[in-house]
């Protein structure tokens, strides 16, 4: 709910603040970076510590106290974009912190269920507050005509959060520390780097939902207590693309991934388009690629590494994906103002690589159906 609802207006929270479509797409790459790039320090130092919880429950309080200060930005003039672009960062800092953590006890947890069910449960418990957020933020847009407020009640599911996480801690114990010497010994597979190659292509080509709500609100007329609503509905789609692509994981192997560089590659030509109807079909169809990318694609790394090394893997793997976050935010804000129909060209290209990259990685690791 908290860092959700917050990403459903910041498109327009950056705009308001005199930023330009390069601006955002600079600023939302630069925030997913941050989110990814930074594993490849905590992810190591997870599995090294075996500190899974300290590390999930940090980076979750970066995130409770970053989302409530941005509704001060309004309010500090000029200097207003330097700190919401700050705290947008350090917001996604504080994921790099946790994720590979959360994603090593989810994986412990999953392995009982099935990891394509296990990860795609909780993706999609984890849209039900990626719907929640957005609605809450465009009522409250609704009520008081400014984004403000409703950015500083989100403190309020960020408090209660952290009061679950810290409950939850007593329940469910961390996998076992690993003696350094095992824990940093040998290489990640092969497999893994070519599969990380696929999905780096694929966050590559995937546009922020800061540009399509930049698009929708500046250029579509949509209006912006509309935006989270626009926003709530591809978590929505999210949850299904995860459960379904979760589910089939399962009973077909690894080939179900390929649903991603489809949706992805059909995205940009509906979500930047001029229709409101082709808007909503297109940031429906980003939603499902984001469900798909951040619940089956974390359970194939999980069937390509070692136990022990699972949360180095997720650090690594979201480093890669992070250089390509950057790379490819940067190249659709300055796409955007040039040509569209460029743009959307440009990224379906890079989606075709990245279904190349895919059949690569399971002819070698030879995924049974």
């Amino acid at each position: 709910m908290v860092y959700e609802g917050a990403r459903s207006v910041t498109g327009p929270l950056l705009a308001t603040l005199g930023a330009s479509a390069l601006a955002v797409g600079l600023i939302s790459g630069a925030g997913e970076a941050a989110a990814l790039l930074l594993r490849l320090v905590s992810g190591p130092f997870a599995d090294r510590s075996g500190r899974y919880w300290a590390l999930t429950i940090t980076g979750y309080a970066l995130t409770a106290v970053c989302v409530p200060l941005l509704a001060v930005t309004p309010l500090l003039g000029g200097a207003g974009l330097a700190v919401a672009a700050f705290l947008i960062v350090t917001e996604r800092v504080g994921k790099a912190i946790r994720s590979p953590a959360k994603s090593a006890l989810l994986a412990e947890a999953a392995g009982a269920v099935g990891r394509g069910r296990g990860f795609a449960v909780h993706k999609a418990l984890d849209q039900i507050g990626a719907f929640a957020g957005p609605l809450l933020v465009a009522a409250l847009v609704v009520v008081a005509g400014t984004v403000w407020p409703a950015l500083a009640l989100l403190a309020v599911p960020g408090v209660v959060a952290m009061a679950l996480l810290v409950w939850m801690r007593r329940r469910f114990p961390a996998p076992a520390r690993r003696e350094p010497a095992t824990t940093s010994a040998g290489r990640l597979p092969r497999d893994f780097y070519w599969f990380a190659a696929s999905a780096a292509a694929a966050t590559a080509g995937l546009v922020t939902f800061g540009l399509i709500s930049y698009h929708a609100s500046k250029t579509a007329g949509i209006a912006l207590a509309a935006v989270p609503v626009l926003y709530a509905g591809a978590m929505a789609a999210g949850a299904l693309g995860a459960l379904a692509s979760g589910l089939l994981y399962d009973r077909w192997g690894a080939r179900v991934l390929y649903a991603l560089p489809a949706l992805a590659a059909a995205t940009p030509a509906l979500a930047l388009s001029g229709n409101v109807g082709a808007i909503v079909g297109g940031t429906l169809l980003w939603g499902a690629a984001v469900g798909v990318q951040d619940s089956t694609v974390k359970a194939l790394v999980a069937d390509l590494v070692p136990s022990h090394r699972r949360a180095t893997a997720y650090g690594v793997f979201a480093a890669i994906q992070g250089a390509a976050a950057l790379a490819g935010g940067a190249l659709a804000g300055g796409l955007y103002g040039y040509s569209i129909t460029a743009l959307a060209v440009v990224l379906a290209a890079v989606q075709v690589l990245s279904a190349v990259l895919l059949a690569v990685t399971l002819r070698r690791a030879r995924q049974p159906a």
